[in-house]
């Protein structure tokens, strides 16, 4: 397998197992403790990005480098993922306002915003941050 696609393949692991950890700890925040839908989104957001973070920096780009402490590391990964959110975002709306018979399945314009979602963090995290490779200990 080429080293771009096990990235790739990897970097999907990571968002399956980062939208796990940010659905159950909304609904877990949402169902069983009563906080609201924005609020528990805010910590299960921060969760998810986080895990992403550390699952990207130990396995999809292992052998890659930012050149940053973690902190700041971590701090342009979540800069990163916003950007991401934004494409993920604009993509639901554009497919809703292009395709007015998804307001009957807006669960695919919730697909297509998830791809173009990924497709942007995945370039971002590969281009802008994750981009020398490691140099030997």
């Amino acid at each position: 397998m080429s080293r771009l696609r096990r990235e790739i393949a990897l970097f999907a692991v990571g968002g399956v197992l980062g939208f796990a950890i940010d659905g159950g700890i909304a609904q877990g925040l949402v169902r069983l403790a009563g906080w609201n839908v924005y609020s528990a989104r805010v910590v299960s957001f921060l969760a998810a990005a986080t895990f992403t973070w550390w699952w990207s920096r130990h396995q999809t780009f292992a052998h890659r480098e930012s050149g940053r402490d973690q902190r700041s590391e971590w701090l342009h990964w979540m800069g990163l993922m916003l950007v991401g959110a934004a494409f993920n975002n604009g993509a639901y709306v554009l497919a809703i306002h292009l395709f007015p018979a998804l307001h009957a399945w807006p669960i695919v314009a919730v697909a297509a915003g998830s791809v173009a979602g990924a497709v942007a963090n995945f370039v971002l995290a590969r281009t802008l941050l994750f981009t020398a490779p490691k140099t030997p200990i």
